[in-house]
């Protein structure tokens, strides 16, 4: 990337010799020189490949903007100080002055990062608190951060303020000050949220690997970075190009009726409702009211669901591969059962059905209301190998309590 300056080398092994010899600024002292820190490969032992902000850190190490620790490591959940987000800022952001610097009183002209928060104030991004005070240790929430970005590159909400900032679960808990930079930098996508999309934290101190995030998305809206695909970033109408659910999600399920009803050689088609939405990081996958199609299947001494397909919005259907566990709870029918209680809000397999018409004799039963499966056009073939039988055992399946429905590999819409 030709946009981005990196930092000279003498005044980056300046800056190294004098941030190390000081116990508060590990972070600062990674910052500048790529020389100096051994962790330059962008491969750090506590930022793995599958890690959520690995895609923001790495391509910002090699650039020269961020960098880790001579110890091979990042640290991506270490708070960040307003120095060293003021120093971050020095390395990623070019822009001519729009004031002149400012003398804060808690900023010596020795202080370590003196300078990059004299470059911070008078681009715009920074400013100080009343009495000209900078508190350079504090730690930044991550609003402030949002705040700095946004207003340091001028951006302004073009929408409702509201209606923007509604987007976030927690948008009661953006400051006043912080609510028009907030709306503003997610306009133009500079938030990014983990692990959940809809949730700001905006007065939780932002961590490095956040900071990362925040300056990659300012980068990209520059044009001076790459857009990369990420389920975090937020935008108005958030899409993502794979949406992905991993193996062992769990998909709530729910049934017209309270039970179903099968004999242990039965093989039942069904189709359940999703209960409620199933979301990966706060974006929806399958949303609430889809249809899972699959049948009910001979399994051991029980019978298991094996969902097929996933029919959502608008009518499209997706391969799904899920299953349930194996029920085997079961229920007696014998000559002396009362079939309107046992047929209660119950679904009937044709062979269950065929079952307890033959061992009740009672032909009322053989009802399309009733049966699930092939239909009655079936049960007169099947009652005869039930006939003689003084009771039979039925699996007894009740979808809307304590049935469990498991993907079982990793569902994926492009």
């Amino acid at each position: 990337m030709n946009k981005i300056n990196k930092s000279k080398t003498t005044t980056a092994l300046l800056l190294t010799f004098t941030l190390g010899v000081s116990t508060s600024l590990p972070f600062a002292t990674s910052l500048f020189n790529p020389v100096a820190v051994m962790a330059q490969n962008s491969q750090f032992q506590d930022v793995s490949s599958n890690y959520w902000a690995a895609q923001f850190i790495n391509p910002l190490v090699r650039e020269g903007v961020i960098a880790g620790f001579p110890d091979g490591t990042f640290k991506p959940d270490a708070p960040v100080t307003r120095a060293q987000f003021a120093a971050m800022l020095q390395q990623a952001m070019k822009k001519n002055q729009v004031r002149s610097p400012l003398k804060f009183s808690d900023v010596s002209s020795n202080y370590w990062a003196n300078n990059a928060i004299n470059n911070a104030y008078a681009m715009g991004f920074l400013s100080g608190y009343p009495g000209q005070i900078f508190r350079p240790e504090q730690n930044i929430p991550r609003e402030q951060v949002l705040v700095s970005l946004a207003n340091g590159l001028n951006y302004r909400s073009n929408q409702d303020v509201n209606s923007i900032l509604n987007f976030y679960n927690d948008a009661n808990n953006i400051s006043n000050f912080a609510r028009l930079p907030v709306a503003a930098a997610t306009e133009n996508k500079l938030v990014v949220n983990h692990p959940t999309l809809q949730q700001l934290n905006p007065v939780n101190n932002a961590t490095r690997a956040e900071v990362a995030a925040f300056i990659y998305q300012a980068l990209v809206s520059q044009g001076q970075l790459q857009a990369i695909n990420s389920n975090y970033i937020v935008g108005l109408t958030p899409t993502v190009n794979e949406s992905r659910l991993a193996d062992g999600t769990n998909i709530p399920v729910k049934y017209e009726e309270q039970k179903i009803l099968l004999t242990k050689d039965e093989t039942v088609p069904l189709t359940l409702i999703v209960a409620s939405d199933v979301a990966n990081n706060g974006v929806v996958i399958i949303p609430r009211n889809s249809k899972i199609i699959g049948e009910l299947r001979p399994s051991g001494k029980g019978t298991r669901f094996f969902a097929q397909k996933v029919q959502v919005a608008k009518g499209k259907t997706y391969n799904l591969s899920a299953s349930s566990q194996v029920i085997t709870k079961t229920e007696t029918i014998s000559k002396g059962t009362n079939f309107n209680n046992l047929l209660k809000n119950a679904a009937l397999g044709t062979a269950a059905a065929a079952a307890i018409s033959a061992v009740t004799g009672d032909k009322a039963i053989a009802t399309e209301e009733l049966l699930i499966g092939t239909g009655a056009g079936l049960l007169a073939t099947l009652i005869p190998q039930f006939l003689g039988l003084n009771k039979v055992d039925l699996l007894v399946v009740q979808p809307n309590s304590n049935f469990n429905v498991i993907l079982d590999k990793d569902f994926v819409i492009n």
